[in-house]
């Protein structure tokens, strides 16, 4: 299996952003999460633009989160706060793009993938897309406190609660209703309502996009500290558990320690 690869092509003032490595349904390894950083530089670098799709390739997801064999090498609680510490100049450079982000979502959206499209301004998504954040049944593992905040902004503690605790995978319909989703369309209509909201977004005063953006970034402020959640995660007997029972599809035993 490829370790895949996030290219950028930018034609006009539009910058499109494509997660591909279909056959994992565009699990982000190491390197895709370098090129994805490396296309934010970019697209922060470029005064022209004005807006950036993102989209996973292939039709069937988005993105299904960070590619578990990246877990596996994992021996503590350390290797969790590394990671967390590394993905996150990472996304907040995504958060913070200068132009407003579409993500684009076919299929699923789940862990790490809910998040990437969390981060982006807007969303549209088609009618048969699901999002969610299984962990609690997979892993065992935990998000940091700003992708707590993140998603709790957009989707709410009940919903949160419902896609982690009962690892619900939330609709298109459902995620339209609450305002997660700028629109919802057909397969055979998307590329047409992505055009819409595009030409939409391209007809607007860049520069109040921009500071409207940035005024939102601002309110996030401080976050409380979260070192000793992610090491009680990603430190436990249960972590190990979910990595090595995900590639056998077994159901960890879940201890508790």
């Amino acid at each position: 299996m490829s370790s895949g690869t996030v290219r950028l092509d930018i034609v006009g003032s539009v910058a499109r952003v494509t997660f591909d490595r279909p056959e994992a349904r565009n699990a982000m390894t190491w390197a895709m999460y370098e090129q994805l950083e490396a296309a934010c530089d970019r697209i922060a670098a470029e005064p022209a633009l004005r807006c950036a799709i993102l989209r996973g390739a292939g039709g069937k997801a988005f993105v299904a989160g960070t590619d578990i064999a990246q877990f596996t090498a994992f021996t503590g609680a350390e290797d969790g706060i590394r990671y967390e510490d590394a993905m996150e100049p990472i996304l907040s450079k995504l958060a913070g793009l200068p132009v407003p982000t579409l993500a684009v979502v076919e299929g699923w959206a789940v862990g790490g993938g809910l998040a990437l499209a969390s981060l982006c301004d807007l969303r549209i998504a088609t009618d048969d897309a699901r999002f969610g954040l299984p962990i609690a049944r997979t892993l065992g593992n935990c998000l940091s406190m700003r992708n707590v905040a993140r998603l709790n902004a957009l989707l709410g503690p009940a919903r949160i609660k419902r896609i982690v605790m009962l690892a619900e995978m939330l609709g298109a319909e459902e995620l339209k209703a609450c305002g997660y989703l700028a629109d919802v369309a057909s397969r055979e209509t998307l590329d047409e309502k992505v055009s819409a909201l595009v030409e939409k977004i391209l007809s607007h005063a860049p520069l109040t996009l921009r500071v409207t953006k940035q005024a939102l970034l601002r309110l996030e402020g401080e976050m409380p500290a979260d070192r000793d959640l992610i090491e009680t995660c990603y430190g436990s007997n249960d972590f190990k558990l979910g990595v090595a029972g995900f590639g056998t599809k077994t159901v960890p035993d879940w201890t508790g320690s």
